[in-house]
């Protein structure tokens, strides 16, 4: 579990990494890195990498609540040109795929990119699970209860952390059973969730370490932080650094964001408390 294979590109999960977001959609919950030209995109791309994030989440689809899906022939249109060019500009960085479509992922490995993350954990398209085997990289599986466009509206659980973890020991061994090896857990924070859902999830975050597999949190500016604030997404950053500090402290391994420099500072300071505490 300490480091995972990216098509050769070994990352190092013994310290915590960072995930920085790439939404290529004019329909998001957070539009502060939204860029409309492939310049601007290329910058963004470029900054977020020299302040500190290791993996770049390209998406073309917005999954936030209440959303609608687009085909993926629509989701391949916003994505290509975006995974060519930066693929071209930084081959060396890990590119991650954000999509539940298997075609979209099929292509998007095709052209480098070495990581596939899906917010259906292949519930969506039952042949995504099978595409990431092939292609032998590493799969983020996510938990979702239902899907963006009704998923906050009636979530229930009969004891959400254990209900979560039952999941992702099924999914896990769908997985192992298909061939991936890499097997990336996120709990969907946000996704089928109330706000006392989402907090009950990142107080038990270490219980998911029993599952021995690298567990990511995906907390940037959600409504559980800017609802509990009583601010916006916009202001929300402050609460996202909190929330990323706890799940830091409760045995995340990487953080997918939309602020990195933030994000970088939170695992500086976890890291030196880390090394005092074993001193």
């Amino acid at each position: 579990m300490s480091t995972i294979n990216c098509r050769g590109k070994i990352l190092d999960l013994t310290t915590p990494q960072i995930m920085g977001i790439l939404n290529i959609t004019a329909d998001s919950f957070y539009n502060g890195y939204l860029n409309d030209s492939m310049e601007l995109i290329l910058m963004q791309v470029e900054n977020m990498i020299t302040e500190g994030a290791r993996i770049i989440d390209i998406g073309g689809q917005s999954t936030k609540p209440g959303s609608l899906p687009v085909e993926a022939n629509e989701e391949l249109d916003r994505v290509m040109p975006v995974i060519e060019s930066v693929h071209a500009h930084f081959p060396d960085v890990i590119f991650s795929i954000d999509t539940f479509h298997s075609k979209v992922a099929d292509w998007a490995l095709s052209k480098g990119v070495s990581m596939v993350n899906d917010i259906s954990a292949g519930n969506i398209d039952e042949s995504m699970i099978y595409t990431v085997a092939q292609w032998k990289v590493p799969y983020v599986c996510m938990h979702m209860q239902g899907n963006p466009e009704t998923m906050q509206l009636a979530p229930n659980y009969t004891n959400v952390t254990k209900d979560i973890l039952d999941f992702f020991v099924s999914k896990i061994n769908d997985c192992r059973n298909a061939g991936i090896v890499d097997i990336i857990i996120d709990p969907g924070f946000g996704f089928g969730k109330t706000i006392d859902h989402n907090f009950q999830i990142l107080h038990d975050l270490s219980i998911f370490g029993e599952l021995d597999v690298p567990i990511l949190a995906g907390l940037s500016r959600k409504g559980m932080i800017y609802k509990t604030l009583n601010c916006t997404a916009d202001d929300a950053l402050n609460g996202t650094s909190v929330a990323n500090t706890i799940a830091l402290m409760n045995g995340a391994h990487i953080l997918r964001v939309h602020d990195v420099k933030a994000a970088k500072e939170a695992i500086q300071l976890f890291n030196a408390y880390k090394k005092a505490a074993s001193n």
